[in-house]
């Protein structure tokens, strides 16, 4: 039974091969590059939103002008904050469907704090306090065991370096709509998560009626298991629960 029932006819006949990813807080769109190759090797046309962090509004409007350029029908997918992002943005007309990974997913008028404090955070959580500009990064010294504990620490270390500027003033603002209200909607679950507590997501997940997919990995298993996470992504491109 197709999931795009929906969406306008003209959505519905065509086949969705657009995929949109948007990257959260503490990581730019260059972590995408596995994913992006697992799915352009089976005729996917990828496109990686690169985030300013700035603002909810700001990460939303560059996933619109992402999505403005598709030539049909795409697959929103987000990771972590910018799992807030797609919940915003998804109610573009060229969105078929949602994937989050490991992601928040509030509903209109909840902000992605009020779910990274509705748990007490991993030990290895290594989300720092705003510093006096109002930025907020992740502690380099937990990074490897907190974001991202299946990948090398080499490659650990690279990602720490290369974190973004997330401005806290993102983290705080409630949404405005909730795409998954209307969207399919599809969750890749990491259970060994040490940012986003998988009791937060399970959470988050069972409320919207999301299809979920349960992934032993860390916050970043879209770096240390693609295909899976390409999978679900495939499952969501062509209507399947």
């Amino acid at each position: 039974m197709t999931l795009l029932v929906g969406l306008p006819a003209t959505i519905r006949a065509q086949t969705v091969k657009n995929v949109v990813l948007v990257h959260g807080a503490f990581a730019d769109g260059s972590g995408y590059k596995a994913l992006y190759q697992e799915l352009t090797k089976n005729g996917y046309h990828v496109t990686v939103v690169q985030n300013p962090l700035t603002s909810l509004e700001d990460d939303v409007a560059a996933t619109n002008l992402a999505l403005d350029q598709q030539d049909g029908p795409a697959i929103l997918v987000g990771h972590s904050w910018g799992g807030a992002v797609i919940t915003e943005a998804g109610n573009h007309a060229k969105v078929a469907a949602l994937v989050y990974i490991a992601a928040f997913q509030p509903d209109k008028g909840e902000s992605a704090l009020q779910w990274f404090q509705s748990a007490p955070p991993a030990p290895e959580n290594g989300v720092l306090p705003p510093n006096a500009q109002g930025i907020v990064y992740y502690d380099r010294a937990k990074f490897h065991a907190g974001f991202c504990a299946d990948v090398s620490a080499k490659e650990a270390q690279f990602m720490a370096a290369s974190q973004g500027a997330f401005n806290a003033k993102a983290f705080i603002t409630p949404l405005t709509q909730a795409a998954w209200r209307t969207k399919p909607t599809y969750a890749i679950l990491a259970t060994e998560d040490k940012s986003i507590n998988p009791l937060i997501q399970r959470s988050m997940y069972s409320r919207s009626n999301t299809n979920v997919t349960e992934v032993k990995g860390s916050h970043c298993i879209y770096i240390s298991q693609p295909k899976i996470v390409a999978d679900v992504i495939q499952k969501a491109a062509n209507g399947q629960r």
